[in-house]
């Protein structure tokens, strides 16, 4: 995330914590190893939001997984070592099917996910051994973008999806798509086919025929927000914080499901097609790590701001607490 957002967000945090503050004596005078990572208020009252703060905390977190998830567990990382500066914390993308492929063999202990894991992914973590909870952290609006510059495409219906995306397409100019359209040339991006959101899209638009393969792929959002901006006639799809980001050189595509057109906000009320659940994956092994334990506690204190922070929807209050409870018995 931009450097402005992620203050932005240290500051919300802080608002928080001085609400909360009034009634919570522990001090924060002993802890300012961060203080020149961000200004003096924010380091004095985030070290009353987390009990992790109390104790000296040293160690590694590995994590892996989504480039959807990222931006989440990202800013959740970036908070916990303002506390603990101690901790290193290293967050990679290597997509959701990447990170299970590290996970599974207990390379990390968490493994962002866009997607549900599959059975080949249960299998292998069956095969290593390795016990894990599941937990959902956010909704995901998945964005199909395009260029600010395309006054044309403002909303495309499933089935013109289908027909752009769908496996052996020879749709290649926008006037294929709708006869009022322009005859510009389509260019596509997408993540590619380890990614959760490569999965979740062709669940939802081309269905069992799968996706065409012509089109630049990355794991990187940021490579396909840069070339879907970068292209008179280009067209994409990632996870709505990453259009949140750019909404200065990108446009939103409206999809319309049959209901009408929606943009991607309207999953702040459940109106929209291609919402989704977000993950992380925990291993049984956080047990035998106070670290780790210390920074999921951390990840749901923190989530309620960072979530819609970075640009995802919240949980409901009793997905949060079902997701709570299940950490708490977990890590018992």
């Amino acid at each position: 995330m931009t450097k402005l957002k992620f203050t932005s967000l240290l500051l919300i945090l802080s608002l928080l914590v001085v609400a909360c503050g009034d009634s919570n004596e522990t001090s924060s005078d002993d802890s300012t190893d961060g203080e020149e990572l961000v200004t003096q208020t924010t380091v004095e009252s985030t070290n009353e939001v987390s009990e992790p703060a109390v104790e000296t905390l040293t160690g590694e977190i590995l994590i892996d997984g989504s480039s959807t998830v990222f931006p989440i567990t990202q800013a959740v990382a970036e908070e916990f070592t303002i506390l603990n500066p101690d901790v290193k914390i290293s967050v990679g993308v290597s997509g959701t099917g990447g990170g299970f492929k590290k996970f599974c063999p207990g390379e990390t202990m968490i493994s962002n996910a866009s997607r549900a894991i599959k059975d080949k992914e249960i299998a292998l973590c069956e095969e290593n051994n390795t016990n894990y909870l599941e937990v959902q952290v956010g909704i995901d609006a998945l964005s199909v973008v395009i260029p600010s510059s395309n006054d044309w495409a403002t909303c495309l219906t499933v089935d013109e999806l289908n027909s752009i995306w769908v496996a052996d397409s020879s749709v290649s100019s926008w006037s294929e798509v709708r006869s009022a359209f322009p005859d510009v040339p389509i260019d596509l991006y997408g993540p590619g086919t380890d990614s959760g959101t490569f999965d979740f899209f062709n669940e939802e638009i081309t269905g069992e025929t799968g996706s065409r393969s012509d089109y630049t792929a990355s794991e990187d959002d940021n490579v396909l927000v840069n070339g879907v901006s970068g292209s008179q006639g280009g067209l994409g799809y990632f996870g709505l914080a990453y259009y949140e980001e750019n909404k200065d050189k990108l446009n939103a595509v409206q999809v319309d499901a049959g209901n009408g057109c929606q943009p991607p906000e309207a999953a702040f009320e459940g109106n929209y097609f291609l919402a989704r659940p977000l993950y992380v994956y925990i291993s049984e092994s956080v047990k035998e790590d106070q670290v780790v334990k210390s920074f999921i506690d951390f990840y749901f204190e923190a989530m309620d701001i960072i979530v819609p922070a970075v640009g995802y929807v919240p949980m409901l209050e009793d997905q949060k607490a079902n997701a709570l409870s299940a950490w708490q018995n977990f890590s018992s």
